[in-house]
């Protein structure tokens, strides 16, 4: 008899494997949304990629991929097989199997974002594609990531860096949309609270946010001038932070002016702190990939064993630098906000092409099981856009990781001026896109922009 239910149990984990998103849910889990467990699976399999890059470029794995080198007499087949990768293109290693995995990932949802596109609703056979088959999704993974391993150095990581940089530079704007989005939602919740309870509670707490968002800008202004400038040096970082911070205070006064107030009711000070501290953060990401020792306190000097490691002689920097760990849990938050929940508003919802679920239909379905399919009339969401934001996150993982190495450039991970400039770049884009959704609704009144 237990032998029948182990049988039986595991086939039908099999056919969960191979079947639709809802199997995958255990009788322990709450009702879900078919969207929402399918987009939670396609990040789950991002944040493995990542996990894999990250176990790669610690020391010790390193370190010990490279004793493979000093083989017995009788080698194994494997280790022979290892040996010759490592003393070959080296693609094992530190930037080498980065690059190789987010290759790997972004070339998976790359084909999804072929694949998907232009499904309308969950009876479309693609969404079933979409939503089920996760086994042999998870095979398709892997023998993307075997292969790219197999990609002979060349000019892969140089014309690969590239890739990165433009998909890096869309996604820190598309974490701008997402913040800015964020903000509006919040402060439009807290204003209605308090106007609906008649609780001054919730302006004070608008208050103490927007204040603690403005004292944080105001003290990391002050950090930047102090760690990232010297006196009679680093001009291009002191103009940076002083344009950055003039921009700021023009947006948050442009954000209280009556015309934009009487256009868009909900716009206030609490966005334009969260989207200042945001752009010093950007400009924080931006300056500590200087590549010059006086005006980046992240260079390390090399000596002893950490030049062998470099290279050569010179400075050198590394992933899990303060940066880029805040970049790092940013960037998984922004991810899982993607694929958790649809935008209240209109701009965001057209931009990110996703829309709510009608309540009605959910209240109808989630009486029939933990999980139901919410698409039948309609995707809340666009397939394939959404996995070309995945796309885009691969590449700036990818991009974080490697401290936005160059190959071309040096043997050592150290990023260039490229990596500065395209993060200044995004912020500059980020204030004239949070400007532009301020004003408008005041230059285009007849538009619906609620």
């Amino acid at each position: 008899m237990g032998a029948c239910l182990a049988a039986c149990s595991l086939l039908s984990c099999a056919s969960c494997l191979c079947g639709s998103a809802p199997c995958i849910l255990c009788g322990c889990c709450p009702a879900s949304r078919n969207s929402t467990v399918s987009r939670l699976l396609f990040t789950a399999f991002l944040f493995l990629g990542v996990l894999v890059s990250i176990i790669m470029l610690s020391p010790g794995v390193e370190s010990q991929l490279h004793k493979v080198s000093q083989v017995g007499p009788d080698p194994t087949l494997e280790v022979l097989i290892l040996k010759g990768s490592l003393e070959g293109s080296g693609s094992l290693l530190s930037f080498h199997a980065v690059y190789r995995m987010c290759f790997a990932t972004a070339a998976f949802f790359f084909l999804f974002t072929l694949l998907m596109i232009c499904v309308r609703s969950s009876r479309d056979p693609r969404a079933a594609i979409q939503n089920g088959f996760w086994f042999f999704k998870f095979l398709a993974l892997v023998g993307i990531t075997v292969g790219a391993f197999y990609i002979p150095d060349g000019s892969f990581s140089n014309i690969w860096f590239y890739f990165g940089v433009v998909g890096s530079f869309l996604f820190i704007l598309i974490q701008l949309v997402l913040l800015i989005d964020f903000a509006h939602s919040w402060n439009q919740r807290w204003l209605w609270k308090a106007e609906e309870r008649d609780s001054r509670a919730w302006y004070a707490g608008l208050f103490f946010f927007t204040l603690l968002f403005y004292s944080l800008s105001i003290a990391a202004v002050a950090l930047l001038f102090l760690y990232y400038t010297q006196p009679g040096a680093c001009h291009e970082g002191k103009v940076f932070i002083s344009l950055n911070l003039i921009l700021c205070v023009c947006v948050s006064v442009i954000a209280v002016l009556p015309k934009v107030q009487e256009a868009q009711p909900n716009s206030g000070l609490l966005q334009a702190s969260v989207i200042t501290l945001y752009t010093m953060f950007v400009t924080w990401l931006a300056l500590s990939n200087v590549p010059d020792q006086k005006c980046n306190p992240h260079l390390l000097t090399t000596l002893g064993n950490e030049t062998a490691l470099a290279g050569s002689e010179g400075y050198v920097s590394h992933w899990w630098d303060a940066p880029s760990i805040v970049g790092l849990i940013i960037f998984i938050l922004c991810t899982l906000f993607i694929s958790l929940r649809a935008s209240d508003h209109r701009q965001v919802n057209s931009l990110m092409q996703t829309e709510e679920c009608p309540p009605v239909l959910e209240a109808t379905q989630q009486q029939q099981g933990r999980a139901f399919d919410n698409e039948q009339d309609g995707v809340t969401y666009s397939y394939s856009f959404f996995h070309f934001c995945l796309v885009l996150a691969s590449l700036h993982i990818m991009m974080t990781l490697t401290n936005w190495y160059r190959p071309s450039e040096t043997r050592k991970m150290i990023s260039t001026w490229t990596a500065v400039w395209v993060k200044v770049c995004a912020s500059w884009a980020g204030l004239l896109l949070y400007l532009w959704t301020l004003v408008a609704p005041a230059l285009l009144p007849n538009r619906d922009f609620s």
